[in-house]
C-alpha cells in the first residue's frame, strides 16, 4: 500500500533531513510489509483574504494530491488519539483489506477546510498540544516508520 503525506507548508533544512530520514527508514522496512513508498507532497500556504477561504482553497489543493488515495487520515486536533501500536494495526488492517493507497493530510495554520474533514476515513489527533507543522510532518513520518518495526516485531519500539 502506497501513502502519500500532503502537507501545507514547505520544510526547513534540519526538518527535511529529519524527515528525510525516517522516509527512508519507512521506504526499507515497509516494503517487506507490503507498505510504502511514502511519497511527499508540499503545498504552498493559501493568500485567500479569510480564515474560511484559506481552509476551502487548502482543502481543495490538499483532496487533489489525495486523489490517489483509497483512504485519507486527517490530522485534526479534535481527532481520535491512537496509541502507535493502535496505529501500526490500523494501517494494517487498511492494508489487508486490499486498500492500494492511504494519504496522511496536514493543514495549514487555520486547519483543515470541511471538504477535507468530511472525506476523511480517520480524523487522527497527535495529541492536545499544539504543534508547528514541520514538527507534525517529522511525526508522522516517525510513526509511520515505528509502525512498520511494530508489525515487524523490531525492536525499535520498546513498549
Amino acid at each position: 500500500m502506497r501513502l502519500i503525506l500532503a502537507a501545507v507548508g514547505r520544510l526547513k533544512d534540519a526538518e527535511a533531513q529529519l524527515f528525510e530520514r525516517y522516509t527512508k527508514r519507512f521506504d526499507a522496512s515497509g516494503r517487506a510489509l507490503g507498505l510504502g513508498p511514502l511519497k511527499l507532497s508540499e503545498i504552498s500556504e493559501s493568500r485567500a483574504a479569510g480564515a474560511d477561504q484559506r481552509k476551502s482553497d487548502e482543502a481543495a489543493r490538499l483532496m487533489k494530491a489525495a486523489e490517489a488515495a483509497d483512504a485519507r487520515v486527517v490530522l485534526d486536533e479534535h481527532g481520535k488519539a491512537l496509541s502507535s501500536e493502535e496505529l501500526a494495526h490500523w494501517i494494517a488492517q487498511q492494508r489487508d483489506e486490499g486498500l492500494k493507497a492511504m494519504a496522511f493530510l496536514i493543514g495549514g495554520p487555520d486547519g483543515h477546510g470541511p471538504e477535507a474533514l468530511e472525506a476523511a476515513t480517520l480524523k487522527l489527533s497527535l495529541g492536545r498540544l499544539t504543534l508547528p507543522h514541520g514538527i507534525a510532518r517529522m511525526l508522522v513520518a516517525e510513526q509511520l516508520y515505528r509502525a512498520t518495526t511494530i508489525l515487524s516485531g523490531h525492536p525499535y519500539h520498546r513498549a
